[in-house]
């Protein structure tokens, strides 16, 4: 029995994925993303992109891959927009971003909070944010478009809800989705941040912002390809979210629903989720950079101590740039700078 081995990236394995949906094996062998058994051979692909054919026509099976150009269905292209809204117009295009936008959805929304049986298994975009309850940092939300037939891998490469991952595990799952499935990154820096809260928003506006942004973004990627339903990890009644979008151009309501605890529910959240973590990780280790020493997550009294560090370093005229001004923090952080003071 032959067998040959190719080298393929992390897209290209998922092309294969869905391409041998319907000749997958039940076990897996350690260390693999999948294993498939066709009529020509035995298909293994592993984690760290080698792809093992073997049987007897396993060259002419190999051959349809080698190419660099698989024949499945085409994996989804990853990609960011890099939201920032530092310094772009005014409060109210908050959430700007580059993507097509595609037509406002006609006729009564379909948002609610009741969800469809067997929402787990369909072709979904699901979206979450990071960083409202952190002192330090952005606020990052992600909406990440996941097809029903990508699912397996997803649980594969141990996609789950962030926040029950540390953040090694985090950073290296992000670093191989990135590239495979389609996303839209909306990072609301602390600048801006501070601008549209002493304006009057709430954070509840800024996320239905944010959120309704990132799910038009990664809308106008997949067009003409329509998702069977977007799920977006509820911070506040689809009424009150929907009041928050008054005035916003274009507005995403069609199979739109609400859920707590969405990332359990289907993976497209649990994605979005890793990817906003990873996002704020890199941007915290960048204000981390800037400050000259580590900046902590959080809003607990480890912060409170980096944020009088910061001010006896850089003076108070730094915070706006570093921190979410209006938590009670910033009043402890400075209480801490006039202790020493003293």
């Amino acid at each position: 029995m032959g067998n040959v081995v190719i080298n393929l990236g992390m897209t290209e394995i998922m092309k294969m994925h869905g391409y041998y949906s319907k000749q997958l094996v039940d076990k897996n062998p350690p260390g693999s993303v999948f294993a498939a058994k066709t009529p020509a051979c035995m298909v293994t692909a592993y984690k760290s992109g080698k792809v093992l054919f073997q049987g007897n026509d396993c060259e002419k099976e190999a051959g349809k891959w080698s190419g660099g150009g698989g024949r499945g269905a085409a994996g989804g292209s990853g990609g960011s927009d890099a939201g920032s809204t530092a310094g772009r117009g005014s409060a109210g295009s908050v959430a700007g971003g580059s993507a097509k936008r595609p037509a406002a959805a006609k006729g009564k929304s379909t948002a609610k909070g009741d969800l469809p049986i067997g929402i787990g298994g369909m072709s979904a975009i699901g979206s979450d944010e990071v960083g409202t309850g952190d002192f330090f940092g952005p606020i990052t939300v992600v909406a990440a478009y996941v097809k029903k037939e990508h699912i397996p891998l997803l649980k594969e490469l141990g996609v789950r809800d962030s926040k029950d991952l540390g953040d090694e595990k985090i950073i290296a799952i992000a670093k191989v989705i990135k590239d495979v499935v389609p996303f839209s990154l909306m990072t609301l820096r602390n600048e801006k941040y501070n601008q549209v809260q002493q304006s009057g928003w709430t954070q509840g506006k800024m996320k239905a912002v944010l959120h309704n942004q990132a799910i038009l973004n990664v809308l106008g990627k997949i067009s003409p390809e329509k998702p069977e339903a977007i799920l977006i990890d509820q911070f506040v009644q689809p009424s009150t979210y929907y009041q928050h979008l008054k005035g916003q151009k274009v507005i995403a309501k069609e199979n739109v629903y609400f859920s707590t605890k969405a990332e359990g529910i289907h993976l497209a959240v649990a994605a979005a989720s890793i990817l906003a973590r990873y996002a704020f990780i890199q941007y915290i280790d960048k204000l981390g950079e800037a400050a000259g020493f580590k900046i902590p997550k959080g809003a607990g009294a480890q912060v409170d101590v980096a944020a009088a560090k910061l001010i006896v370093n850089k003076g108070r005229g730094i915070l706006p740039s570093f921190v979410k001004l209006h938590f009670a923090n910033t009043d402890k952080a400075l209480e801490l700078v006039n202790k020493k003071r003293k």
